[in-house]
């Protein structure tokens, strides 16, 4: 008697959705969706153990989110493979592939240029640029080192030794940056390690911390709620034209916010990393039980300290260390804060990657001194449209991205190093204006 072959179980239907449907689950309840060329992933439960950190996916709740996808990942393949079991359906046939507040048009040239830049290789780092680079911030830290041992420790060799240092310190974290975005290795194994190291050792950081917060950042950059680099909004800051204009009308008053231009220079600059950053990061990691970050940090902390305390003693390094972290602080927030704070600021509006990026970036000149005082973040645009990007490509596609903005007519702002400095004191003083006019007669 012949045996009768197995039945096959039938293929489970394919399930098709709206963007309604989609956009219902955006995170206000339990469930959360995104869309990703056009699959649609339940990532409800996933979000927790999301590489990237969960706030920054979540942030695409609801949303399309193919370019930042495209825009943060270098081994898709890879990625796609454990998107799989995420997946619960697709768009349906009759439904555009994006949102309507999205220009279609200019999603399309901008996804053309993307793959232009890929054929061109500039998505591929020249690893020399980087040696070269970590070479030069480990020979200041050892002039730093050098200055004390061959000069003495009075005063001048003392702020001498302390500006080197802060160099050394803002340098790394410009070179922690290229790792952390695995703009330097193709696979993110090389990036991750290198970023531990950078960011651990060389300055006494977690990359987790680093990682949650920026890629927020660049996954909805301004987006009051979504980007936690204006989180000082309303805490200390009016941001922004219109959320400066809605917090005058609630009658909201967390500060002097008319005088808010004169007070950045006290509690902007000079405060945010030795009074801020340096407590917060152990936090950190502590209540996350970051415990490699943590060791990492530990060793940079045990090497300033075996290195220093037989020149300064205890106390003479507590004030050389939180010297150079003053220091470093009024360098890095001028340079991070010039590109972003005088752009638009606003909710999240949901608008395609390009217009959601070019409205709160803008750029500085190039030069040599403007690349290197920048980490070469005086070209944001290029960096915020292609964040994977190495940094020394930049000024190579500078001139493809001017001419899909000036197809499109969008702004493609670029400005002299010290009137963007200007610009952050101008549009804090400005908003401080529209917040006052609108608390006394709104």
């Amino acid at each position: 008697m012949d045996s009768e072959a197995p039945a096959t179980a039938p293929a489970p239907a394919k399930r098709y959705f709206t963007w309604d449907e989609v956009a219902k689950r955006s995170g206000s309840e339990e469930e959360r969706w995104l869309v990703i060329e056009r699959k649609v992933y339940d990532i409800s439960e996933f979000t927790h153990r999301h590489p990237g950190g969960s706030r920054v996916i979540n942030h695409y709740a609801g949303q399309d989110a193919t370019d930042p996808f495209m825009a943060f990942h270098i081994d898709k393949g890879l990625v796609r493979k454990y998107m799989n079991s995420l997946l619960i359906g697709e768009l349906s046939p009759e439904q555009p592939s994006f949102e309507p507040t999205k220009n279609k048009e200019l999603m399309d040239e901008f996804r053309e240029l993307r793959a232009t830049v890929e054929r061109m290789g500039l998505m591929k780092a020249n690893h020399v640029f980087f040696l070269l680079y970590l070479l030069h911030i480990l020979l200041l830290d050892v002039a730093a080192w050098l200055t004390l041992w061959f000069f003495g420790t009075s005063l001048v060799p003392f702020l001498l030794c302390a500006v080197l240092l802060s160099t050394v310190q803002t340098q790394a974290g410009w070179l922690q940056h290229d790792f952390g975005h695995l703009s330097v290795f193709s696979t993110s194994t090389w990036n991750h390690l290198l970023h531990h190291f950078v960011i651990g050792h060389l300055k006494g950081a977690p990359a987790s911390w680093w990682n949650h917060l920026h890629f927020q950042h660049h996954a909805k950059p301004n987006c009051f709620l979504k980007d936690p680099d204006i989180s000082m909004h309303p805490s200390f800051f009016a941001l922004g034209k219109i959320l400066s204009v809605e917090l005058g009308k609630q009658k909201k008053k967390y500060m002097p916010y008319n005088h808010q231009h004169k007070y950045f220079f006290l509690i902007g600059p000079p405060a945010l990393l030795p009074l801020y950053f340096q407590w917060y990061i152990f936090y950190f990691v502590i209540q996350r039980k970051k415990w490699v970050d943590l060791a990492w940090m530990m060793t940079f902390y045990a090497r300033i300290f075996l290195t220093y305390v037989p020149f300064l003693g205890l106390k003479g390094v507590l004030g050389l260390f939180f010297m150079v972290r003053f220091l470093e602080s009024i360098w890095f927030v001028w340079v991070t804060q010039m590109n972003h704070i005088p752009m638009h600021i606003d909710y999240d509006r949901n608008m395609d990657w390009v217009s959601t990026q070019l409205r709160a970036t803008c750029n500085v000149h190039r030069s040599a001194f403007n690349d290197w005082f920048s980490g070469h973040l005086n070209f944001q645009i290029e960096h915020h449209l292609f964040p994977t990007m190495p940094r020394h490509n930049y000024h190579k596609v500078a001139p493809l991205v001017q001419s899909l903005c000036a197809k499109h007519g969008i702004e493609y702002q670029s400005k002299p190093l010290l009137s963007a400095f200007a610009d952050i004191i101008y549009s804090l003083k400005e908003s401080g204006q529209l917040w006052l006019d609108a608390y006394l007669h709104q």
